[in-house]
C-alpha cells in the first residue's frame, strides 16, 4: 500500500511547500504578461512598419480584449470543474503558441487573429491562479498569497521592455515574439510536473495541510451563472473589475506611447521609465495584500480590513489626474507609478473578496464573471483611447477618469456588500 500525502509531508519542504505553489503561479503571471505586453512595447516599430493608424492599433487591442472578455465568461466554470492543474495547464499552452504565431503576421486582421487566440488563452491565467490560491492557502492567507502572485504581472511588465529591445535588436521582431512564446511552454511542462491539490501532493506535510484546511468547511454544491448573478457579492467583484480593470489595460498598452509623445522617447529609451513604473507596481501588489493580512491578523474583521487597503489604495491613484502637467519625467513617473502601485494592491485585494465570500468551488466562475467585465471594460477603454488621441493628441481625459473611478468603484462596492459574508450554494 502506497504512503498518504501526509504521511510521507516531512520529508521536504516543513510546513512551506504551499508557497512553492505560489512562487510557480507568480512565474506563470510573470510570462502570461510578457506575452500580453511585448505588442504593446513594439507599438512604435510596429506603426512605422506597417503604417498603423491609432485607430488601427486600438482595433487590434479590442480583438484580445473580445476575446479576453469571452473566455473569461467561459474558463471560469471549466476550471471549477476540471480543477486548476488542468484548467490553468491548458491554458498556458494555448497562450504561448498564439504568442509566437504573432511572428507569422503582417497585416491588422492577421495581428487582429494572433491577438484574440492569446486572449482565449491568457483569459485562464487569472482564475486558475485564484482557484490554486482557494485550494492551498486558508482565507488569512489568501490576499498576501494573491498579491504575490499578482506581483508577476509587474514583473512582466517590468521585464518586456528590457527585453524585447534587446530581441529586437539581436533577432528581429519576428523573433522576439516566437522566443517569448517558447518560454511559456517550458513553464506548461514544469506546472504539470509540480502541480497538485494538497491532499494528492507528496510534500506537503500533516502540519501544513491542517494548517490548509483550518478554515471551516464550505457547504457543498455548484453554482451556475444565474445563481452567481442573482448574488450581491458577486456583483460588487463584477462592478470592481468593470470600472478600474481599464486603467491598468490603459496603462498596459499605451503607456509607452504616452512616455513616447509626451517626452519623445522611443524603444530604446522608454524602458528605464516602465520600469520603475512597474517597479513601484510590484510593491504595491504585495504591500496591499500585507496591509490587509496585517490588519485582519490584529483582529480587524475581514470586512473592515479589506475595505481600508482598499480606500488606502482609491486614494493614492487620484494625484495620476496630474501627470500629463508633470514638470519633467521624473515626476511623471512617480505620479504613474503610485498609481500603478495603487492598482496593483486594489486588484490583490478584490479578487480576495471572492475567496471571502465564496466557496471554493464557485471561485473561478465568479472571477470569470469579474474578469468579464473588466475585459468589457478594457474593449471601452481601447476605443475611447483610440478616439480620444486622434481627435484630442491629449492623455488628459483618459488620465482624469483614471483619478476617480476606484473611489466611485469602492463606494458601490461599500453598498452591495456593506459586510463581508460567506455565500451558500445548491
Amino acid at each position: 500500500m502506497s504512503e498518504s500525502p501526509v504521511e510521507r509531508g516531512p520529508r521536504a519542504f516543513r510546513g512551506k511547500y504551499r508557497w512553492v505553489i505560489c512562487a510557480l503561479l507568480f512565474l506563470a503571471i510573470t510570462i502570461n504578461y510578457v506575452d500580453r505586453l511585448i505588442f504593446g512595447v513594439l507599438k512604435p516599430v510596429l506603426e512605422v512598419e506597417f503604417g498603423w493608424s491609432e485607430s488601427d492599433y486600438a482595433n487590434i487591442v479590442v480583438a484580445f480584449q473580445g476575446a479576453y472578455a469571452i473566455g473569461l465568461l467561459l474558463v471560469g466554470r471549466m476550471i471549477d470543474r476540471v480543477g486548476a492543474r488542468w484548467g490553468l495547464g491548458v491554458a498556458i499552452g494555448v497562450w504561448s503558441l498564439a504568442a509566437a504565431a504573432h511572428a507569422g503576421a503582417s497585416s491588422v486582421i492577421q495581428f487582429a487573429m494572433a491577438r484574440f487566440a492569446l486572449g482565449v488563452g491568457e483569459s485562464a491565467g487569472f482564475p486558475g491562479a485564484v482557484k490554486a490560491v482557494s485550494e492551498w492557502f486558508p482565507k488569512r492567507e489568501r490576499a498576501l498569497a494573491t498579491g504575490i502572485f499578482n506581483a508577476g504581472s509587474n514583473v512582466g511588465a517590468l521585464l518586456t521592455p528590457i527585453l524585447v529591445p534587446i530581441l529586437v535588436l539581436a533577432f528581429g521582431w519576428r523573433a522576439a515574439f516566437i522566443i517569448t512564446g517558447l518560454s511559456g511552454l517550458v513553464l506548461m511542462a514544469l506546472w504539470f510536473l509540480v502541480y497538485r491539490r494538497p491532499r494528492e501532493h507528496p510534500r506537503v506535510t500533516t502540519a501544513e495541510l491542517a494548517h490548509i484546511e483550518s478554515d471551516p468547511p464550505d457547504a457543498p454544491g455548484k453554482i451556475s451563472w444565474a445563481q452567481a448573478l442573482r448574488r450581491r457579492e458577486a456583483w460588487a467583484f463584477i462592478v470592481g473589475k468593470f470600472l478600474t480593470d481599464p486603467v491598468w489595460w490603459l496603462f498596459l498598452f499605451w503607456l509607452p506611447d504616452f512616455f513616447g509623445k509626451t517626452y519623445g522617447l522611443n524603444l530604446l529609451t522608454f524602458g528605464p521609465p516602465l520600469v520603475a513604473v512597474y517597479l513601484l507596481a510590484d510593491v504595491g501588489s504585495v504591500g496591499g495584500g500585507w496591509l490587509s493580512s496585517r490588519l485582519i491578523h490584529r483582529g480587524w474583521s475581514v470586512n473592515r480590513g479589506r475595505k481600508t487597503a482598499m480606500l488606502v489604495c482609491a486614494l493614492c491613484v487620484t494625484p495620476i489626474s496630474i501627470a500629463v502637467f508633470a514638470d519633467n519625467l521624473f515626476a511623471a513617473v512617480a505620479v504613474i507609478g503610485l498609481a500603478a502601485a495603487a492598482h496593483q494592491g486594489w486588484s490583490a485585494n478584490l479578487f480576495t473578496l471572492v475567496s471571502d465570500t465564496f466557496p471554493k468551488h464557485a471561485v473561478a466562475t465568479v472571477v470569470g464573471l469579474g474578469g468579464f467585465a473588466g475585459a468589457v471594460g478594457g474593449m471601452f477603454i481601447a476605443k475611447v483611447a483610440g478616439w480620444t488621441l486622434e481627435a484630442t493628441g491629449s492623455y488628459v481625459p483618459l488620465l482624469a477618469f483614471a483619478s476617480v473611478t476606484y473611489l466611485i468603484a469602492l463606494g458601490i462596492i461599500h453598498l452591495l456588500t456593506p459586510g463581508l459574508r460567506a455565500v451558500r450554494t445548491v
